[in-house]
């Protein structure tokens, strides 16, 4: 097998996790993650990210806070601003993405009590035992947040290759003081995203689905 059908398969296998079993990961495995994906590009080479990654009780008492604070509608005040829209096929794709996920679990898309149940599940890091929150220096602005994406992308596909279930969440940066302040995270340091991880409950429907992917030719200008 080339390096290029490995790489493809590893993708392929990637998918957002939302049910985990309770079995923590390995240090040693966490750790191999984190080297694989350390290796991303970065502008100048700064590599921005940074990581605080929770385990045992550490994860509980993030889960708790965080499901607590969304619970009661606390207003969201993330670090970096979110999307002002999701126009057009964007916004096709977050449909098609969020009816499959209710489909799956048996949500009907006029049922809004069940959609926030499910919603609130972000909250609860999916039963995750771990999660990362991934950070980058304020003063590197969007370039340190694209670079950190770029490192976001490779932590999710070292982890598929190692058997570990991931899953990114934005939703988690909604509340970057509570955030912060679990876990001691400086003001100096924009918090970027969540990634929960574990070990997948392979038999939950949710975990069942895939999402679509955009052709290469809706993908590519050509330019000659």
């Amino acid at each position: 097998m080339t390096q290029i059908d490995t790489l493809t398969d590893t993708l392929q296998a990637r998918y957002s996790c939302r049910a985990f079993l309770p079995d923590p990961v390995a240090d040693d495995v966490i750790t191999r993650i984190v080297t694989a994906a350390r290796h991303v590009p970065s502008w100048c080479n700064a590599q921005p990210w940074q990581l605080s990654i929770t385990k045992g009780a550490a994860t509980d008492r993030l889960r708790t806070a965080l499901l607590a604070h969304a619970t009661k509608g606390a207003v969201p005040q993330p670090d970096l601003d979110w999307p002002t829209g999701y126009s057009g096929v964007y916004n096709d794709r977050r449909r098609t993405c969020g009816f499959q996920l209710y489909d799956a679990v048996g949500i009907d898309k006029s049922d809004r009590e069940g959609r926030t149940a499910q919603m609130l599940r972000n909250y609860a890091l999916f039963d995750a035992p771990h999660v990362a929150i991934i950070t980058s220096p304020t003063e590197l602005g969007a370039y340190g947040a694209m670079d950190s994406g770029g490192f976001v992308t490779a932590f999710t596909l070292a982890a598929t290759a190692l058997g570990v279930a991931t899953i990114a969440q934005a939703a988690i940066a909604a509340y970057a003081p509570l955030v912060r302040d679990q876990l001691n995270i400086p003001e100096d340091r924009m918090i970027l995203c969540a990634i929960s991880f574990g070990y997948a409950d392979k038999d939950a429907p949710i975990n069942q689905f895939r999402t679509e992917r955009a052709a290469p030719s809706d993908i590519i200008d050509w330019n000659s």
